[in-house]
């Protein structure tokens, strides 16, 4: 049985799946389905192509009014109803709207009055969800699934391998990783935790069997004005960064749940610690202040 690498770019991101199968074809084949699913479901939520639903969704929304959404949208907004309840609102995928006010390649902190108006846009129970019709009675408003359909690509690419007799590998796409099963050779994946402040420190290195990793930081989109950092995780009852946790990472059986707890965690501030211990989950998290804690053995 060999490895075979499959390296591509999709959502923005690099990508990389690691599969061991007893021919190229049949490798061949499992990640030529993998990547299709990751494609279709770019073409379907991506928020940068006009042709996507996410963007018909949203022009409904722009305007107020209604519309009538397919199973998966459905169960992907249930997903995002459940995360915005669990974590008192502050999961909220309509809080995307705030990219209008912060330019991270600017080096300029918005305007507070522009981000008030934006904050009056924001709230998912603003929207009335009753599946299959998702309706915005409040004009202007839009939703992100970014933070939900990444990681749902991910378990979905490694369950497309698994059905097609893939029983050993690793789906990685942009860090937000899910195990299919240990090397060949019943070894585990070795998968690096990396330092928020630097990049070419490990904070650990996880020995993974099987589940999922996804981490959440204020490393990936920032800009440092007058010493203070500003990161990308937005609080959408403020407007503004984060400003506690520096980098979260969780392991979970599915890494939809791993990426949305991880999210959670940061949004959380000062109680991000104690809510990521009460969730139960393996974790591991580092604050601005360089301090490190969290119950994430390194072997899962």
């Amino acid at each position: 049985m060999k490895l075979y690498r499959f390296s591509f770019k999709a959502m923005g991101t690099p990508c990389e799946i690691q599969i061991y199968a007893i021919t190229e074809t049949k490798a061949g084949r499992a990640m030529e389905a993998a990547i299709s699913d990751i494609q279709r479901l770019e073409s379907i939520y991506s928020r940068y192509r006009e042709s996507s639903f996410l963007s018909e969704i949203n022009r409904i929304a722009a305007k107020g009014g209604s519309i009538i959404v397919d199973n998966e949208t459905a169960g992907l907004l249930d997903y995002a109803d459940t995360c915005y309840r669990e974590s008192d609102e502050l999961f909220d995928i309509t809080s995307g709207i705030l990219r209008r006010a912060w330019d991270f390649k600017s080096n300029q902190l918005p305007d507070e009055a522009v981000i008030q108006a934006l904050l009056d846009k924001i709230g998912w129970h603003k929207l009335k969800w009753a599946s299959p019709v998702l309706e915005f009675p409040l004009a202007g408003m839009e939703i992100d699934l970014g933070g939900v359909v990444k990681e749902y690509a991910v378990d979905r690419a490694a369950t497309i391998c698994w059905d097609r007799g893939i029983q050993h590998g690793m789906v990685n796409l942009g860090g937000d990783i899910k195990i299919i099963g240990p090397h060949a050779d019943g070894s585990p994946w070795r998968v690096g935790i990396r330092h928020p402040r630097r990049p070419e420190t490990l904070l650990q290195t996880l020995e993974l069997y099987s589940g999922a990793v996804a981490s959440s930081g204020d490393y990936e989109r920032c800009m440092t004005i007058h010493g203070v950092r500003y990161g990308h995780v937005l609080n959408p009852k403020t407007g503004w960064p984060v400003s506690r946790m520096a980098a979260v990472s969780v392991v979970a059986d599915f890494c939809v749940i791993a990426g949305s707890a991880s999210t959670i965690g940061m949004l959380k501030e000062q109680q991000g610690k104690d809510w990521l211990a009460d969730l139960g989950l393996p974790h591991l998290w580092i604050d601005v202040d360089g301090q490190v804690g969290g119950a994430l053995t390194e072997e899962c």
